[in-house]
């Protein structure tokens, strides 16, 4: 079962591994050495490794330059700096443009928490050519994710169990059940990773990306903070404010919620990019193959996830497509306007009693590949999710908000509302309610908010304006469907995302893009 934070985040990276269709570990042994003075050993990068979803090696850029990997030290554990390291895994694209124009390093964080950046960034080389004529686009896998020290809970095999557990129980025998299963997930996050998990959270993140910075030799951080990763970017901001360069945050996370607050959002944001999909379907001028109004296209999708409850049909062999994969894979086709397409053909099928493409979809969330390899966005998101998050929950302070959770959506409003309980059972504490990205006296920050994002809904851009500060925070809007704004090639979007990043240039506040 996801955890409801997973929702807000992970599929940037799905989407870039649909359209693109050696582990480091801990070191044991204190270290002397000024890690800030390292010196990188950049190389071709090799294939990407199961924890980071698998594949073959990057294909050359756009101009035929080879994308090239290295590895930085930092200090597993930032309360002793000089202690145990880890590796840290990063992937470049040097500047194609002239060196004497050249800025520096662009880093880029993709979301999740839990998305490798390493393979997720060379699906966008050409998408990112304007802004590599004067950088060098940078991106990383986070501690604990992909081969930067990876957190590990359970195998294959035991992976595609816990994703056919039932999510959304109905009586006292299934809460159970689903409490049983989370628990022992969580037990074997502990017996797996037991170093790894109380040094995952959002601010150990931050510190990297500042040894990031001084390791490439930026005296500022010039960053690209996509879902997810504008959480991260207000926390390194709260953290480093003198050391932000140019930053921009797309597809914002409200960093004044609860995990609570965010996944009643998450339910409202998912209900409403439903809704503009069944609009869209019945609105064109053939027929919309999976109902006849936009309300039908719903009632009818709520009557397949009933029915799924009680009797999963065929997915991909031997599993079963039940209503949590379902659910699952319609929150997936929702990320993206690109992916409607593949939500109405998969509709369509399990009307039919056909299960795979939805099966599919929710593979792509869940990082499992074709050959039924996990990546391990699922151990890094719930370890770093319930690293940063005070608030743990029971099953009866779930069913106290059932109400509230159902009439923000009908269909995500229980799924959502279960997730809650990824963390009962944490062997770690939880960080804070929520993050604190106060940034007195940063650079301006470019915030980009989408209206129709059901995953950061669009309210997000403005709670991180006003929580990063008076002077910091510039909003941008999109009058757009899927989760981020950059990405959808909006040309104004990109026009005063580029011209901020390439040339300083800040756009007003305010400013509307459609």
């Amino acid at each position: 079962m996801p955890n409801p934070s997973r929702l807000r985040a992970a599929a940037v990276t799905a989407t870039a591994l649909l359209l693109s269709s050696m582990v480091a570990g801990c070191g044991d042994d204190a270290q002397d050495e000024d890690l800030t003075a390292q010196k990188l050993s950049w190389k071709d990068c090799p294939a990407p490794s199961q924890a980071e979803g698998g594949g073959s090696a990057p294909t050359p850029l756009p101009d035929g330059d080879q994308w090239q990997c290295a590895t930085m030290k930092a200090p597993r554990d930032w309360d002793d700096p000089k202690g145990a390291t880890i590796d840290i895994a990063l992937i470049r694209a040097p500047t194609s443009g002239d060196e004497s124009r050249r800025i520096g390093s662009l880093i880029f964080n993709f979301g999740g928490p839990g998305g490798s950046g390493v393979s997720t960034l060379p699906a966008f080389g050409e998408e990112y050519a304007a802004l590599r004529t004067r950088y060098d686009l940078v991106s990383f896998d986070p501690r604990g994710v992909g081969r930067s020290a990876k957190v590990q809970c359970k195998n294959d095999q035991q992976l595609d169990a816990y994703f056919q557990q039932d999510s959304t129980p109905d009586d006292a025998a299934e809460r159970t059940a689903l409490l049983e299963n989370t628990k022992d997930f969580n037990a074997a996050c502990e017996e797996n990773s037991a170093k790894m998990l109380p040094n995952v959270r959002t601010t150990d993140a931050a510190r990297d990306m500042d040894l990031m910075r001084q390791v490439l030799g930026d005296d500022r951080l010039y960053y690209f903070g996509i879902s997810y990763g504008t959480e991260l970017g207000g926390v390194y901001a709260h953290l480093f404010p003198k050391h932000v360069g140019r930053a921009v945050f797309d597809a914002v996370v409200d960093p004044t919620q609860t995990s609570e607050q965010g996944s009643l959002g998450q339910a409202e944001g998912f209900q409403l990019a439903l809704d503009n999909f069944a609009e869209d379907c019945t609105s064109k001028t053939e027929d919309c193959p999976v109902g006849d109004t936009a309300q039908d296209v719903k009632d009818r999708i709520a009557g397949l996830l009933k029915n799924l409850d009680g009797k999963p049909i065929p997915g991909i062999f031997p599993r079963e497509l039940t209503q949590s994969a379902a659910t699952n894979g319609i929150a997936q086709a929702l990320y993206s306007k690109d992916f409607w397409e593949y939500l109405t053909e998969g509709l369509e099928q399990a009307y039919a009693g056909n299960g795979k493409v939805l099966m599919l979809l929710s593979d792509l969330m869940n990082g499992r590949n074709e050959n039924g390899e996990y990546s391990n966005i699922t151990a890094a998101n719930i370890s770093i999710n319930c690293a940063d998050d005070k608030p743990r929950y029971s099953t009866a302070q779930v069913q106290q908000k059932l109400p509230e959770f159902r009439a923000a959506s009908s269909v995500f409003g229980d799924f959502l509302a279960w997730g809650m309980v990824s963390c009962t059972d944490w062997p770690v504490a939880g960080a804070a309610d929520h993050p604190d990205v106060s940034a007195p006296g940063s650079a301006p920050i470019l915030v980009v908010g989408n209206t129709g994002d059901p995953a950061t809904p669009y309210e997000g851009a403005r709670k991180m304006v006003d929580a990063l500060g008076p002077g910091v925070g510039v909003e941008l809007t999109y009058k757009g469907q899927g989760h981020g704004a950059y990405d959808s090639k909006n040309k104004c979007v990109q026009t005063a995302v580029n011209g901020y990043l390439l040339n300083g240039k800040v756009p007003a506040a305010g400013t509307v893009c459609s």
